[in-house]
């Protein structure tokens, strides 16, 4: 297929509107270049997946769930293939992100300088 895929990015688009609590935590923290000068984006469409957040020249996608995904076998899958595609994805729990912003970001920083 050539070309954007115009149906994951509305998709992108709506999920940037109607980002969680635990989202709009994170994503005012890693915008803006804040963590040693790397760039995240948004829920970005990546094969057939819209990841949460993603740092393109790192290739680091940085996903925030809710109980919804506990022992989610299609996030296994979702993980492996974007690891066979040279990605890195970090998983964090919407509480860790609430109540521990300073610990999940230094996990981001740390991938990020490895």
């Amino acid at each position: 297929m050539r070309g954007p895929n115009r149906k994951m990015i509305r998709i992108a688009r709506k999920l940037r509107v109607h980002q969680t609590d635990a989202e709009t935590v994170l994503w005012n923290r890693i915008r803006n270049r804040q963590i040693d000068g790397h760039k995240f984006v948004r829920q970005e469409p990546i094969g057939g997946y819209v990841c949460d957040f993603v740092c393109r020249e790192r290739r680091l996608i940085v996903e925030v769930d809710g109980g919804q995904h506990s022992e989610s076998a299609a996030d296994l899958i979702r993980d492996r293939r974007l690891a066979e595609d040279g990605h890195k994805v970090l998983r964090f729990w919407n509480n860790e992100v609430l109540g521990n912003i300073d610990g999940v970001l230094t996990t981001i920083q740390t991938e990020l300088l490895s």
